[in-house]
């Protein structure tokens, strides 16, 4: 498997996606002028700095001025408002300026906590994703979204704040737990189910292939995803239309998350991939959407093992009213309307803001006492 990248078209803060394996043993020939010459601080978490922290040091030191390093606890416990604040101080107190260049090398939680703190430090500084989980590397990384939980809940704190670049190291997924692995492709499921319906047709024959790290198919998924992404970026960089259609099954997914308490009993992956099957659920519900789409779409979320439902979550169910309460805090909501992201069929995903709330609470209560 060769290396293949891509381009993410936003006029002077275009970057390019660099996807393949080996990629963070060439870190600093990769990045080029990027890194050159500058003080960079990789921001990582404990789980990866014992794996593979010194692979990417000794690709990077080459080639930069000076290198420091910051490490987190794994886990989406760290995307908080008191990490945030810890990290910029620990940063502060070594001594940067705007010349600094931060690396977020991890997961989802690294990459959203690293970003916020490059466009908050000194008011903005460049920082560049180098993503190690599949979620990471076929979604969260892509498009600028930085930011934070609150108790309130999902990503309530942060800004849209582009990478220089992005890296994504396939060899690194062979460390990755089954779980995390899974969790990830559900983000792979998305780009299919909201708008690419050839796409899932090719994940339902080959998703396995994807699961068991097979490279060629592996490659395919992360690039398909990567160029889905991408292109709704470039069109709508800051969510204002289209890019609202990346949330589908966040406005669920991030209820069940908040009620999980974020505590790892539930992971992002599994809670978007239940909330696809409600949304498509609830689009049948609607009359919107046939019963069959909606049953190919949590039949294979079921055969890559991943939630489908709010029966099937690990954590994060509760009764209707929790739920909705949590829902209408989601940041998808506008001026007191909900915003919901629901399908016509495989493929064709749009953005909803007549959704009555007897038929969301009757679909959640169903859920419920499904358990």
């Amino acid at each position: 498997m060769t290396q293949t990248s891509l381009t993410v078209g936003l006029g002077e803060r275009a970057y390019d996606i660099n996807i393949g394996p080996g990629l963070i043993d060439r870190a600093g020939s990769m990045l080029g002028e990027i890194v050159a010459d500058r003080h960079t601080i990789v921001v990582t978490d404990d789980q990866l700095a014992s794996l593979h922290l010194q692979r990417l040091c000794d690709g990077l030191l080459p080639v930069v001025r000076k290198l420091d390093q910051f490490v987190v606890a794994s886990g989406e416990a760290s995307k908080s408002m008191v990490v945030l604040a810890q990290l910029l101080d620990d940063i502060l107190a070594i001594g940067v300026d705007r010349s600094v260049l931060l690396v977020a090398f991890g997961g989802g939680v690294i990459g959203d906590l690293t970003g916020f703190v490059a466009a908050s430090l000194l008011r903005g500084v460049d920082f560049v994703q180098m993503p190690t989980s599949l979620l990471a590397q076929v979604d969260s990384s892509v498009g600028g979204k930085t930011g934070v939980n609150a108790k309130a809940g999902k990503n309530l704190i942060g800004a849209f704040y582009q990478p220089r670049a992005v890296i994504a190291d396939t060899d690194l997924l062979a460390t990755l737990p089954v779980r995390e692995l899974r969790a990830g492709y559900a983000e792979v499921v998305k780009y299919g189910l909201l708008g690419d319906a050839k796409f899932f047709d090719w994940l339902e024959q080959h998703g396995d292939q994807v699961l068991a790290l097979e490279p060629d198919a592996l490659q395919h998924a992360i690039r398909k995803s990567c160029r889905a992404k991408a292109h709704i970026v470039e069109a709508d960089e800051r969510e204002a239309d289209k890019r609202a259609l990346l949330n589908l099954g966040h406005t669920f997914g991030h209820a069940f998350e908040a009620v999980a308490r974020y505590d790892g009993r539930l992971l992002h992956g599994e809670a978007i991939a239940a909330g696809m099957g409600l949304a498509f659920d609830l689009s049948v519900e609607m009359g919107l959407c046939a019963p069959q789409a909606a049953d190919r779409c949590k039949s294979h979320l079921q055969a890559s093992g991943l939630p489908s439902d709010q029966a099937s979550l690990p954590a994060g169910n509760a009764p209707a009213g929790i739920l909705f309460g949590h829902m209408k805090n989601d940041k998808k909501t506008r001026n007191g309307v909900m915003h919901f992201v629901l399908a016509r069929a495989i493929g064709d995903a749009f953005v909803h803001n007549d959704v009555p709330e007897a038929v969301v609470t009757k679909l959640l209560e169903r859920g419920f006492d499904a358990v």
